[in-house]
């Protein structure tokens, strides 16, 4: 770190202007990244279903329908009217989107006419299967609606592209709504930190480039291999996140410097090789932690990764580069464009008295806190009991949304048009028989149909009267697995929601594995950084105790659905991705939090205070940082409850809980009381504390002067 300030130094304009038109560039390199990313990418491609879909697909053609598209008959006027302008519609579909032939009502004889008609002779049906790959059909959604449209008649859409569709488009209008939103009240929120408006708007100014940088980022490994569109979502959110973050630690010690009689370029010295080289090691846990994600089958979790990696690395690059260089050129400036000229010293003297009232406190009665605050946090976790997980359907969407009616309305009147249950069975012609009257009786399933046989392998099609990919759906093919089977008889599954449940079990079962890779990487670098055993295992506990918390109040929300109607969002199982995406990035965001405040405890024990004075010091150096820090995050994760989109909500929610309770409960209440009990063990394997400071300073960040932010 002191080598990158002595390079930034010489040329602090050159590194200004390199850095912010690399960023710059990247977002131009970004600019075609919405037409790049996948809306699919939920399945896993190796799974049972997904090879029964290979063979059937093989065998018969596509079975799962991309588009379906319900029209209703106007007043006056009957089915066989209608035709006519329907077939022209159909007619005007590029030959080379489609798989196979359009199926409709007006093309069919009897009896494959009934499974597209209403009952009440009003509905009827244009069945779609496009041509490509997964993403590839999903992307060619609207010219096959626009072409299926017909005027003065009522159609409506459904099928898994057109659902991929609607949730795509709302994303990306969230993700616009969101930073529209955050932008404004995060950089209120730093000028009241700082006290002036240029302080706060240099992190504001990084965050920008950091989300521009992470979007050329995402867009150049979208040309390499599949990324999905909520890439895009977790890059921006980091980016600016972790950027005001990161500038929020730099930019206070630098002022702190300064405030100490330092030189300009001896304070940004300074700075960086104490509050830049935590940034480093931040930027490097939040790494490891969505490394984690690599495990999963899954395009979409793995372009989680992707976006949260390149947007932590380019949120800590930018960082080290931009703000040094341009607190060099300001100087003492920092400070203009205050309402007072020691608002910063008078905020930050503020808060010392107040963390110091509530760490003495603590540290009185060090064994009643951590048994509440642990009890609390325990109590919040039993809600996790009998929580199931599912995965993305057609309740993403808000109640009263087209496109949810509509995947309603198919399953109940056109339950044999949507995908359905597909099985494939192996066995002798008795075998089959017993099967398929078996399927049948399974509560849910509307009617099987034989589509092929050959030979010893038949494919049957079971209509369903519920939704694709809904929990009753899924609870149906897993009972149709649990079948007893005649001697000699083997089925697979296939089908979107057996896809559906084989997605979520790849999660639940690679989940220890992503743990797996955290933990032992936490560990590690926690170890190389405080020289203790304890420290590191204690932080890695409480980040657990942190998520488990968090995903109580979760489960109590969104599985048991308390104040599900308030927050306007559907009930039924978690989404087991945005459950995966939650835990890396709290996981990360706590052992970075526990990062700041631990390094400085372990700073004061290295210069020789006892366990009482590191833990006072520790707490009054970074209480107010990890409270703004976390603050500024809420408000930015915050911003993605305003979605309609149930997954949005329970992503925004989910971070806001866990960064409450990790910034407050945790951070200010339990890991002091915890140290507190613990005593000498903290430091085990211990040494002298004066031999240890070069160690400490060298792997934390921490100079002689302290980590004070």
């Amino acid at each position: 770190m002191r080598n990158l300030a002595a390079m930034v130094a010489a040329r602090p304009k050159v590194v200004l202007v390199v850095a912010i038109g690399l960023a710059v560039l990247f977002g131009l390199f970004g600019a075609d990244l919405q037409s790049r990313v996948s809306a699919a990418g939920f399945t896993d491609p190796g799974s049972d279903s997904a090879l029964v879909d290979g063979i059937v697909r093989d065998k018969l053609g596509p079975q799962n329908p991309d588009v379906i598209a319900i029209y209703t008959v106007p007043e006056g006027q009957s089915l066989t009217e209608l035709g006519p302008r329907v077939q022209q519609a159909v007619a005007r579909i590029d030959p080379s989107l489609l798989a196979q032939r359009v199926d409709t009502y007006w093309n069919n004889q009897p009896p494959r006419q009934g499974y597209l008609r209403s009952a009440d002779g009003r509905q009827a049906l244009a069945v779609v299967f496009a041509a490509g790959d997964e993403n590839q059909r999903v992307a060619v959604f609207p010219k096959i609606a626009d072409a299926l449209r017909v005027p003065g008649v009522e159609v409506r859409f459904s099928g898994y592209s057109a659902l991929a569709d609607e949730i795509t488009e709302q994303s990306r209008h969230d993700l616009v709504l969101a930073e529209s939103i955050s932008l404004p009240i995060t950089l209120a929120i730093l000028v009241l930190v700082f006290g002036g408006v240029l302080a706060a708007g240099l992190p504001v100014l990084v965050g920008v480039l950091a989300v521009l940088g992470s979007l050329g980022a995402v867009g150049l490994i979208a040309r390499c291999t599949e990324v999905s569109i909520f890439a895009v979502n977790i890059a921006s959110l980091l980016g600016l996140g972790l950027a005001i973050d990161y500038g929020l630690f730099v930019i206070s010690r630098y002022r702190e410097e300064l405030a100490a009689g330092r030189t300009v370029p001896d304070a940004v010295a300074r700075s960086m090789a104490t509050a830049g080289r935590t940034v480093g090691f931040s930027a490097l846990l939040l790494v490891c932690a969505f490394a984690g994600t690599f495990v999963f089958p899954q395009a979409v979790l793995r372009s989680l990764g992707y976006g949260a990696i390149a947007a932590v690395v380019l949120a800590a690059v930018l960082s080290l580069t931009v703000l040094p260089a341009a607190l060099l050129l300001l100087g003492p400036r920092i400070g203009k464009w205050t309402w007072r000229a020691d608002a910063f010293e008078r905020g930050e003297r503020r808060a010392a008295r107040f963390w110091g009232r509530v760490v003495d406190a603590v540290l009185k009665r060090p064994g009643v806190v951590a048994l509440a605050v642990t009890a609390v946090l325990l109590g919040l976790a039993t809600q996790l009991g009998g929580v199931r997980l599912g995965d993305i359907d057609h309740t993403a969407l808000p109640a009263g949304n087209a496109v949810r009616a509509t995947v309603d309305e198919l399953a109940a009147r056109f339950p044999a048009a949507s995908s359905g249950v597909t099985v494939l069975v192996h066995g002798d012609g008795g075998g089959v028989d017993t099967v398929t009257h078996d399927i049948g009786a399974v509560p849910g399933v509307h009617q099987v149909v034989q589509l092929r046989r050959d030979g010893v392998t038949t494919i049957l099609h079971a209509a369903l009267d519920v939704p694709d990919r809904s929990e009753p759906a899924t609870e149906i093919v897993t009972r149709i697995r649990q079948l007893e089977l005649p001697s000699g008889t083997t089925l697979r599954v296939g089908g979107e929601s057996a896809a559906t449940v084989d997605s979520v079990h790849a999660i639940v079962s690679r989940m220890p594995l992503m743990i797996a890779v955290m933990v032992a990487a936490t560990l590690i670098l926690l170890l190389l950084a405080f020289r203790s055993v304890v420290l590191p295992i204690k932080a890695v506990l409480m980040a657990f105790l942190s998520l488990a918390a968090t995903f109580g109040i979760l489960t109590w929300i969104f599985f048991h659905g308390h104040l599900a109607g308030a927050l306007g969002v559907s009930v039924g199982p978690l989404s087991a991705g945005m459950l995966v995406l939650i835990i890396a990035v709290v996981f990360g965001l706590s052992t970075d939090y526990e990062v700041f405040l631990l390094s400085r405890m372990v700073e004061a024990h290295h210069e020789g205070a006892d366990t009482v004075t590191a833990v006072h010091t520790g707490i009054v150096k970074t209480a107010r940082v990890i409270t703004a820090a976390a603050t500024l995050l809420v408000v930015i994760t915050g911003a993605f409850t305003l979605s309609p989109l149930t997954p949005m909500r329970f992503l925004g929610l989910g971070m806001i809980i866990a960064l409450i309770i990790d910034a407050t409960l945790v951070r200010m209440l339990l890991v002091p009381a915890l140290v507190k009990l613990m005593g000498p063990a903290n430091w085990w394997p211990g040494g002298s504390r004066r031999a240890r400071t070069p160690n400490a300073e060298a792997m934390v960040g921490v100079g002689a002067g302290g980590l004070r932010l």
